[in-house]
């Protein structure tokens, strides 16, 4: 069974899981998404199955049928709960329903670090096993197992979770293969007693967790076309968030390469259990289209508490941990080898130390809607603009200086366009904001900011020989993210100038269906594997520029290559054939929500 990205979240914005197509928990890290991997399966190695001196066959939750012979697999619908069903060789047949609590109860959310099993019979009898084998330290030891008369505790460096049973422990406990006679509950959390019927409650758990996530999704403005897909991408893009914060992360996984790892070769593989600003911004920006206003206002508090933190002599760097913590050291994690083996797995982001200037436009581009937005709970005030005026400065001090850029190089840095840009648009929405407050004065002087950066843009990142924008100033290099001037209104689509951008930039990096952030070689070599959210980019640009019908090809190309689970990572071969890089990656979910709401055709065709 060697391992795939075929595989399914569930959480509830403070738990989250990834399940294999062989209904195994093989990811899942506590007490937080950044935090040691409970379940490691997915990272060590080898395909998570065997049994070995060196605790082989570690790191996962399995539920075995002897002789199987298929398994099928959905989620609920509208919902992140998974519903598995394996058939043995006899035709006997086992459910498993994977969920994580969410409901209100008490006045409050309920979302606790657990996560919850419901194993039944559906036809016949089937003989099963039971393996929960967690593991501490990325995978340095198994955790220290103590089972009482109805419980087991899985002992942790970091978190104790106790699994509670209406089943047999010592089938558990001893992996003893047994007939599945009846159903049996199991709820793996919190270290404390759990004094209800186990199934009882469990049951109830799932019904109020089913209509938690079916009202949530009922107040989406979903596109006519596309909904199951726009759906399962929002419903992704909110188990990415660490709700106790407003944190959200890039991806749930650390270390799934960039492409296929040759001997010798380096792997891109990379931590992104963190909140990149960035990420951040084109999350809340494509919820904000379908209406999910709940993740806006809990990120607007992130960010608050972020921007008060860093206060106007801080360093803005472009990632944060979930509880806003600055340093996020880089290391490798010696006793997990790897996706296929195709190691190191890395925990921590070196680009905590980068200068990435695009970072002040993001910040002020995912808070200025908060004083344009009747809906929310806590409008902006004129407190907020005054405590965000700083970023601005920061924008327009450093505009045309050099950085990293939105790709993160480590070996090199240059004055980045769409850093430029972005910096461009922290001031124009700082005057729209300041309007907005009837401050008109502050409005002039960041309208003015604003236009002082493109004029710098206009004669910098203008290529007058190549005709068309470069990716750098005084350059002549293309990559995706010019994009994005469209994107941030930078300049419209149909402007010739743009025009002939897109065309350089598709025929530059495209390759057959899918394109690339650049084609020259960075610190690594040359790219091997398309950047989905990239392609997502290029048919947003080829619509609004009036090639709708390409553009709609190529975004069907791309749900094509989703896996069972609806979902996609950060990159995908060339051919199309397989997925790479981490998963679920939130950047690919916003191209995909941006995409089919720009491309569906309108509700009133049908009304």
């Amino acid at each position: 069974m060697t391992p795939n990205l075929e595989l399914f979240p569930i959480g509830n914005c403070a738990a989250s899981a990834l399940i294999d197509e062989h209904g195994r928990y093989v990811w899942a890290c506590a007490p937080r998404v950044d935090g040691d991997p409970f379940f490691s399966a997915l990272l060590r190695g080898g395909d998570g199955a065997g049994d070995g001196p060196d605790h082989g066959g570690y790191g996962l939750w399995s539920v075995e049928v002897e002789n199987q012979a298929t398994v099928s697999q959905a989620y609920r619908r509208n919902t992140p709960i998974l519903e598995t069903v394996i058939t043995d060789q006899s035709g006997a047949k086992v459910e498993i329903i994977d969920y994580c609590p969410r409901y209100r109860q008490f006045g409050r959310l309920y979302r606790p670090l657990a996560f919850v099993r419901l194993v039944r019979p559906l036809e016949g009898t089937a003989r099963v096993r039971i393996r929960l084998r967690p593991t501490v330290d990325y995978g340095a030891a198994p955790a220290a197992v103590t089972v009482g008369s109805n419980h087991i505790r899985y002992v942790g460096g970091e978190t104790t979770l106790r699994l509670t049973t209406d089943g047999p422990v010592s089938h558990v406990a001893e992996e003893r293969i047994f007939r599945l006679e009846e159903p049996v509950a199991f709820f793996l959390g919190p270290d404390e007693p759990f004094a209800d019927d186990v199934t009882t409650t469990t049951l109830r758990m799932l019904r109020e967790t089913t209509d938690y996530w079916r009202r949530w999704v009922r107040t989406l403005y979903v596109p006519l076309e596309w909904q199951a897909a726009v759906i399962r991408a929002a419903i992704t893009l909110k188990l990415c968030t660490h709700e106790d914060t407003g944190a959200i992360v890039a991806a749930l996984t650390t270390s799934i390469p960039e492409h296929p790892v040759e001997p010798g070769e380096v792997a891109r593989n990379w931590d992104y259990r963190y909140c990149w600003l960035r990420d951040a911004y084109y999350v809340v920006q494509a919820l904000n289209r379908l209406g999910a206003a709940d993740i806006l206002e809990n990120y607007l508090v992130y960010l608050r508490n972020l921007v008060d933190q860093i206060g106007p002599e801080g360093r803005v760097q472009p990632v944060y941990g979930v509880g806003r913590e600055p340093v996020l050291t880089e290391r490798v994690a010696p006793d997990l080898a790897g996706y296929r083996g195709m190691g190191p797995v890395r925990v921590g982001n070196q680009a905590h130390e980068h200068m990435q200037y695009d970072v002040f436009g993001q910040i002020v581009l995912s808070t200025v809607q908060a004083f344009f937005d009747e809906r929310l709970m806590r409008p902006a005030s004129v407190e907020d603009f005054k405590a965000l005026e700083w970023v601005g400065d920061r924008a327009f001090e450093l505009h045309d200086q050099p950085d990293a850029s939105l790709w993160e190089f480590r070996g090199h840095e240059a004055v980045h366009t769409y850093s430029s840009v972005m910096c461009w648009a922290a001031c124009d929405r700082l005057g729209n904001a300041a309007q907005r407050l009837g401050l008109y004065d502050r409005a002039e002087f960041w309208n003015a900011r604003a236009a002082r950066i493109r004029e710098t843009i206009d004669r910098q990142a203008w290529n007058p020989e190549l005709g068309r924008y470069a990716s750098t100033f005084g350059g002549d290099q293309l990559d995706a993210s010019l994009l994005q001037m469209v994107e941030v209104r930078y300049i419209p689509a149909d402007d010739p100038r743009m025009l002939a951008t897109i065309e350089a930039v598709q025929k530059g990096l495209r390759r057959g269906k899918f394109m690339l952030r650049y084609a020259l070689p960075d610190d690594f070599g040359e790219p091997k594997t398309a950047f989905n959210f990239c392609t997502f980019w290029l048919i947003e640009a080829l619509h609004l520029s009036g090639r709708t019908a390409e553009a709609r090809d190529m975004f069907e190309e791309m749900l094509n290559r989703r896996t069972r689970a609806g979902l996609l990572s950060e990159d995908i071969s060339f051919d199309g054939k397989e997925l790479w890089g981490n998963y679920p990656q939130t950047y690919s979910l916003v191209g995909l929500i941006n995409c089919a709401s720009l491309l569906s055709r309108p509700w009133t065709s049908v009304r």
